[in-house]
């Protein structure tokens, strides 16, 4: 009887096994970012790290990491929506109207949410029906959405009446006289989104549509339905994020959000969801947004004029494109080489 006897592996094969055994989750990066700014900020000021303080950076990051959320999914589907911010606004001014008019604030934030999700249908109706990527629609329904508040508001800030009732204690209060109860609804939004993105077939379809549309176009995927999806969604989230703003701070005010979207964008990429699609992660923008967050109070913190943080979402915003094509160049390059250096 003759043995029969199994070769050993090649290296190059072990090696290339190695590689994809250990291959860290695209949250990583902006995890550990986020962990050695705070300690770098609590060294610098120990009561930075004080849990009051840090669970009230959580609640700050909340709305606008809301629209985060749903950017992760219009970016996935390589889109980009810059009314978002002109949506969370509108959203909000209509919500505050509404229970000015004497409806029950529930039901206003309810048709808000819903008319946030119209305004996201329009920007894909447009997009579809012109044949244009949504990033140039939406740069021209900004400036319609931005104009339309500033009329509905007249330039001034609305208050809705009956503070004290329900809808405004819930929003504002805090969950075991410390938790935000926008810091509770990020969180849970987060962890439902992400599992959508990754564990549903829409997910799996706007992955695929960003990824490659032709492609997705050919397996039977509904690629204009799904960009049309994503779109409604941000719409959502933005005015979801526009009624917990009036029922937390109580008004709405002139300006107020303007700056959401590149914020979303920003948080989205330095989160891991890359701007030429096909992959996205709410959990890493959600840890975006709190970097972010966090490098906005140090501005605060260490005195620095409250004028310079316009400028310094901008350069956020920069750093995080710089980031995304760093990221594109290292993979595309780890590609080649394992194309040239195949396991055998």
């Amino acid at each position: 009887m003759t043995r029969t006897e199994t070769a050993p592996p090649l290296a190059g094969s072990v090696n290339h096994q190695m590689r994809r055994s250990i291959r860290l989750p695209a949250e990583t990066g902006a995890a550990v970012a986020l962990a050695v700014l705070v300690a770098l900020l609590g060294w610098l000021n120990p009561s930075f790290l004080e849990p009051a303080n840090l669970l009230s950076v959580l609640g700050q990051a909340a709305l606008p990491g809301l629209l985060a959320i749903g950017m992760v999914f219009v970016l996935s589907a390589r889109e980009i929506d810059l009314s978002a911010g002109a949506v969370f606004h509108l959203s909000a001014a209509f919500a505050a109207l509404l229970m000015l008019a004497g409806m029950d604030p529930w039901l206003a934030g309810l048709a808000s949410v819903a008319a946030g999700a119209c305004l996201g249908l329009i920007n894909g109706l447009l997009a579809i029906a012109l044949r244009l990527p949504a990033l140039m629609v939406t740069l021209g329904t900004w400036w319609m959405i931005q104009g339309l508040s500033l009329v509905v508001g007249k330039g001034q800030a609305i208050v809705p009446p009956g503070l004290d009732s329900g809808f405004f204690t819930t929003l504002s209060g805090k969950a075991f006289l410390m938790v935000p109860a926008t810091a509770i609804v990020f969180v849970l939004l987060a962890l439902l989104m992400h599992a959508v993105l990754h564990r549903t077939r829409f997910g799996y379809r706007v992955q695929a549509v960003g990824s490659n549309p032709q492609a997705a176009a050919y397996a039977g995927i509904p690629t204009s339905k799904v960009r049309l999806l994503t779109l409604v969604l941000m719409g959502a989230m933005a005015g979801l994020a526009g009624v917990i703003h009036v029922g937390t701070h109580g008004a709405i005010a002139p300006g107020e959000g303007s700056n959401f979207a590149l914020q979303a964008i920003a948080a989205a990429i330095i989160g891991g969801t890359s701007l030429s699609g096909g992959h996205g992660s709410v959990i890493g923008a959600a840890i975006g947004m709190l970097i972010l967050q966090v490098i906005l109070s140090a501005m605060g913190m260490l005195g620095v004029d409250a004028a310079w943080s316009t400028f310094a979402a901008g350069a956020l915003v920069v750093l995080a494109l710089a980031i995304d094509r760093l990221v594109k160049l290292w993979r595309s390059r780890r590609v080649r080489h394992d194309q040239h250096n195949p396991p055998g």
